[in-house]
């Protein structure tokens, strides 16, 4: 028993690839995943910080990094399916926590145990920190389902994770980030020519009204 065995286990999440069972024109990693989320996380706990919220920053960096370490054990699923039923949802998480308990009792030193049970269970919860991160994996899904519906992937799995991750980022509208997410970079992410440019654009401004979301930006199609 020792370290060895998960920091070996940090390699494994560089093959453990997003969305399996789906064509796709670019592979990402949970490896990437997470470093994407907590480089969102840190611009977005940035926004809060200087709105006047206070950042418990150890706390927002160890949710980041950590949030998907257990998808070791249970690989990726996607997200629609694992939205579609919330007994499944349910059922998921508690295999995932007697897989990841397992794993520590067996893996971890003793002196470290409680320490690896925090960091490594579910981090988005009702705190800041915990909102930030629930932003920003969505952000960064929101991000990867674009990049596939940019280069014209005719799967609409993606389009159906796009508005998944765009409604998902609304619940938390009250957000001093979220607003600037926004305002300042969703009319971004839209504005370039792509294919299904007006759909995507029409789904978007549908969800935002849904959410009573004024739409501060016009695209040109």
């Amino acid at each position: 028993m020792g370290m060895h065995h998960y920091i070996k286990s940090l390699s494994d999440l560089e093959n453990i690839y997003r969305c399996p069972g789906k064509f796709k024109y670019e592979e990402h990693s949970v490896a990437a995943h997470s470093f994407k989320v907590t480089q969102i996380a840190q611009f977005l706990g940035t926004v809060e910080e200087r709105e006047g919220s206070e950042i418990n920053w150890r706390r927002l960096y160890e949710k980041a990094l950590n949030h998907d370490y257990t998808e070791l054990f249970i690989g990726d699923i996607k997200t629609p399916v694992k939205y579609a039923d919330p007994a499944l949802r349910e059922h998921l998480a508690n295999v995932e926590e007697s897989m990841t308990q397992s794993f520590i009792y067996n893996e971890i030193p003793t002196e470290y145990r409680a320490i690896y049970t925090k960091r490594l269970k579910e981090g988005k919860d009702e705190t800041l920190e915990g909102k930030i991160l629930s932003v920003a994996d969505k952000i960064d899904l929101l991000y990867e389902s674009f990049g596939e519906i940019q280069k014209g992937n005719p799967e609409k799995l993606f389009t159906e994770i796009f508005q998944e991750s765009l409604t998902t980022i609304l619940l938390f509208k009250s957000m001093n980030s979220v607003q600037y997410f926004l305002k300042s970079v969703l009319p971004d992410l839209l504005s370039g020519d792509f294919t299904n440019q007006e759909e995507l654009h029409t789904l978007s401004k549908q969800i935002l009204s849904d959410h009573e979301v004024e739409q501060t930006f016009a695209i040109d199609i």
